[in-house]
């Protein structure tokens, strides 16, 4: 089974397309094995899975744990988003960049985030399933983020704001400098 790795421009994450075939009955997809992982340079233990169906335009994130953070590896199992990432390590040199990768089923893609990253996404289609895969627990009491409209990283989503559909959480998360003053614990 073919998987590819390609390293992303912020370096620790990678975008991974994984093995699907398909035939008159349908598709399979394998989305991880663990040794195959091992052989791309990734190590990555499974500790708890969970998915969200999204309707389009909806704009999630960006979330992280500030204590324990968690590495996920996440992919659309149906509908499209576009997945952001940003790198929050402050020894990193591309700390306070972005990038965005558009997932979905048909591509056969997913993106693995280290621990020191925030997530988030927006859904391009309604219905989304997007599929996560966290590697150490969550900690509800430091689950929080950075607004997606903070201007110090400033993210070009590609959902017109009068359309965006965002949580009063998100709405409420810390900006990038008052972020800052109390960082993730890496």
């Amino acid at each position: 089974m073919n998987f590819r790795f390609e390293e992303l421009p912020l370096k620790g994450a990678y975008l991974i397309e994984y093995f699907s075939a398909g035939d008159r009955r349908g598709e399979f997809s394998k989305y991880f094995e663990k040794g195959v992982y091992m052989d791309g340079g990734l190590t990555f233990e499974v500790y708890e899975s969970f998915f969200t169906v999204s309707s389009k335009n909806v704009v999630r994130g960006l979330h992280f744990q500030k204590h324990s953070p968690q590495a996920k590896l996440v992919s659309v199992v149906s509908g499209k988003t576009w997945d952001v990432i940003v790198d929050l390590r402050p020894d990193s040199p591309t700390y306070k960049k972005w990038c965005g990768t558009e997932l979905c089923r048909e591509n056969h893609r997913a993106v693995y985030i280290p621990r020191g990253f925030a997530h988030g996404f927006a859904s391009l289609e309604d219905d989304t399933v997007m599929l996560y895969q966290c590697e150490g627990k969550y900690d509800k009491e430091t689950d929080g983020g950075i607004r997606l409209d903070d201007p110090d990283i400033n993210i070009i989503w590609p959902v017109d704001n009068n359309k965006m559909v965002v949580s009063q959480r998100d709405l409420q998360l810390e900006d990038f400098r008052t972020y800052e003053r109390s960082p993730m614990e890496l």
